[in-house]
């Protein structure tokens, strides 16, 4: 114990997609020593944390609980009290229906200081994505958000359901699947017409999301013939309608479908940002975890003798700028060289943090060709440990002597386990570094009947070449032109 304990974020983590956590909810676990958490639709929010932060699994499923919460309520002040930055990170919203409100007073008794975190409930956000808006100013002006885990056929209810079926326009029900009949039975029986429209929303605003409409009359069977399963809720109201006009998840190009894209960077891709604003669900895997390398104490001589400095990566100039700060320097040791990056994402992070970059062609592949170095000049080469060797080898090629000077490495984060590689619909070749840690993290290559999609004619060949099929190349070797490709082999996943 220390005289100063550490903070206790409470985290909501949101519905599912791990776009909706917000900046707050990142940025804590950004900083944390622990995260507690719950079953997560989207474990990529734990790669946020740093690489030597504990991850302690404390959540359930259905009525099995991993760990007790009186246990879960002392796991987070025993780890505060001993001066570390606490994360409890919770599916939804830490108060809407969950204990957060019990942590926070047990913090509060034991001294523990702590902040909380709200998350976009799935109460809101799922009718959302299922295109049904909780109000409407011509439907609704009121809703309300009800547990469905309440059997309503009991003889003492907290809920007060004559009020509910005739108290506001919009009914919400979450953890509502195994109860619905009684639900949708208690709601005619307290006056709310069986006619009214009704839509149970599984998995919301994941790509597993499938959504079935009724009304209170008939849901119950429409549910049970789609074969709905829990995670789902229940909404009730004439605000369903909507859907009809508004459902705009399920008619992006690729909802509903999963994409494994192999990583060779920490940073997320820009094919991985495509596919997610066409409606995929991916993973970039392995997760990686980057880690600057000691400067060598001549770096500010090599920095300030160079005539080129280039950058392999995104994450070379943080690493190198991290490297400066130890020795006592700062952007200024840059010197007056030109700047180049190789391939328009490092240039556009370059650009954002104040650099001016003198030569970014659009293609990796041909950065060597046109870089206007001359023989004799001196040219740096800064990113990843042994990163950078297909640049030094293209301007070996023209006479121009490059001097490699690694910044950082790139490790794998043995934390998250590799997702099942049967769960995709489609794997992505993005380069032939993509294809080779494909193979080292599936031995056994794609599964029957996945889509394997290659950014362009050297990547394929690499593929190939290490055995692996290769179903479809795209036009242009662009993000782009990937994503058009997956889609047009694809489409969207089948609904109910």
């Amino acid at each position: 114990m220390t005289d100063t304990p550490g903070t206790v974020y409470l985290v909501g983590a949101g519905p599912g997609d791990p776009g909706l956590l917000t900046r707050h909810g990142a940025d804590a676990l950004a900083q944390a020593d622990v995260v507690v958490y719950d079953r997560l639709a989207d474990n990529s929010m734990l790669a946020l944390a740093p690489a030597d932060a504990e991850l302690i699994y404390v959540g359930k499923q259905a009525a099995v609980h991993a760990v007790p919460q009186p246990r879960i309520n002392e796991l987070l002040s025993e780890h505060a009290l001993q001066g570390k930055c606490v994360v409890r990170l919770k599916g939804g919203d830490p108060f809407v229906f969950g204990r957060g409100g019990e942590e926070a007073t047990h913090l509060r008794d034991h001294g523990v200081p702590f902040i909380v975190v709200p998350g976009v409930s799935s109460s809101i956000a799922a009718p959302a994505y299922a295109g049904i808006p909780v109000t409407d100013r011509r439907y609704a002006s009121s809703f309300a958000v009800i547990t469905g885990h309440e059997d309503p056929t009991k003889a003492e209810s907290r809920v007060d359901w004559a009020g509910i079926a005739r108290g506001a326009d919009t009914l919400i029900f979450l953890m509502a699947l195994t109860n619905l009949p009684g639900i949708t039975g208690r709601l005619i029986k307290e006056g709310r017409a069986p006619e009214t429209p009704a839509a149970v929303i599984e998995r919301g605003t994941t790509p597993g999301q499938r959504v079935v409409t009724g009304t209170l009359a008939d849901i119950e069977g429409r549910v049970r013939a789609a074969g709905l399963h829990p995670p789902a809720l229940v909404v009730v109201g004439e605000v369903v309608r909507l859907r009809e006009v508004l459902a705009w998840h399920d008619s992006q190009p690729l909802a509903g479908r999963r994409i494994l894209v192999p990583r060779v960077r920490r940073r997320p891709s820009e094919i991985v940002r495509l596919l997610k604003a066409a409606g995929a669900e991916t993973a970039e895997v392995p997760v990686l975890r980057s880690a600057t390398l000691p400067a060598p104490a001549d770096l500010p001589e090599r920095l300030v003798g160079a005539d080129w400095l280039v950058f392999s990566s995104p994450g070379a100039l943080e690493a190198l700028l991290e490297q400066l700060e130890g020795l006592g320097r700062d952007v200024r040791a840059l010197g007056a060289a030109s700047v180049a990056a190789v391939g328009p994402a490092t240039a556009a992070h370059l650009r954002r943090c104040g650099l001016r970059v003198d030569y970014a062609p659009e293609s990796a592949s041909t950065f060597g060709d046109g870089l206007p170095a001359r023989a004799g000049q001196s040219v740096l080469l800064l990113g990843e440990e042994g990163g950078a060797d297909h640049v030094a080898r293209g301007l070996a090629a023209r006479g121009v002597t490059a001097a490699e000077l690694p910044v950082f490495r790139l490790a794998v984060d043995d934390r998250a386990p590799l997702p099942d590689i049967t769960e995709f619909d489609a794997v992505v070749f993005a380069s032939s570094n993509t294809a080779r840690r494909f193979l080292e993290a599936y031995p056994g290559g794609p599964a029957d009947g996945q889509l394997v999609v290659s950014i362009g004619p050297s990547t394929s060949g690499t593929a190939e070449g290490l055995g692996l099929r290769v179903d479809g190349e795209a036009a242009e070797a662009s993000p782009a032109a990937v994503v058009r490709l997956i889609a047009e082999r694809l489409g969207p996943a089948a609904r109910a």
